[in-house]
């Protein structure tokens, strides 16, 4: 039986479409997105001020030795600031713990005025703290972080979000909703509906093939339709 190669690629592109026609305008929506939207942007990298730390003046400060003393495993100390009070960060296989550089006394964890508080300092905006709360599970846009921090977010139309962490009140990330449509966008274009990360999962190397298979058979499709075309012409 003779194959008819034209009617048979034709019917092969109609059904890639249908099968797979979808996700390529789903490429090419959210991909127009991630390149339109600059990456800074989508960083989140305008809501936060540059904080330059003050310069500390070991005279007036308890000596990191006797702060190291108190926590005898541990493997990292540094000076740095909390809401302008200079502190002793360090870091031991449970964690970080924070002592008063002044007194040498440990202090608490973060509560949530701190936070609110360190969240408005790095904050690039004048607007209101439309919440604050200490979280214990990650939220989807937060996978990878490892929970307890506090979530403090903005009264804007893109809910700025601020994380800070409960032990040293650093600031541990930024989301917005440009960021939140990013990540949405982004998992879409790589068809990793679960954690959002494998780049080279089964379900998107298949819809790639099956994407270039519907592209060359339309390239073949198109080169076979001229020829047709002149020889009509002629024959006219």
């Amino acid at each position: 039986m003779k194959i008819r190669w034209p009617l048979f690629v034709r019917r092969l592109h109609k059904w890639l479409a249908l099968v797979i026609g979808l996700q390529v305008v789903l490429w090419t929506a959210t991909g127009f997105y991630m390149v339109v939207v600059h990456i800074d942007r989508i960083h989140g990298d305008h809501l936060v001020k540059t904080v330059e730390r003050p310069a500390l003046d070991l005279s007036s400060v308890v000596a990191p030795g006797a702060v190291l003393a108190a926590v005898p495993d541990a493997t990292d100390i540094r000076s740095t600031t909390l809401l302008d009070r200079p502190v002793w960060r360090v870091t031991n296989s449970e964690g970080t713990q924070l002592f008063d550089a002044a007194s040498g006394e440990r202090l608490e964890q973060i509560d949530a005025n701190q936070a609110e508080a360190i969240a408005r300092s790095l904050y690039t905006s004048n607007d209101d703290v439309k919440s604050v709360a200490l979280l214990t599970e990650a939220p989807i846009e937060m996978q990878g972080r490892e929970p307890p921090y506090w979530q403090v977010t903005f009264d804007r139309w893109d809910s700025p979000t601020l994380y800070i962490s409960p032990e040293s009140g650093e600031l541990i990330s930024r989301r917005h909703s440009l960021w939140r449509i990013f990540d949405f966008a982004w998992m879409l274009h790589i068809m990793d509906y679960d954690d959002r990360s494998d780049v080279n999962n089964l379900l998107l190397r298949t819809s790639t093939w099956l994407a270039t298979a519907m592209a060359v058979s339309g390239a073949w499709l198109l080169i076979w339709a001229f020829p047709r075309r002149r020889k009509r012409k002629k024959s006219a």
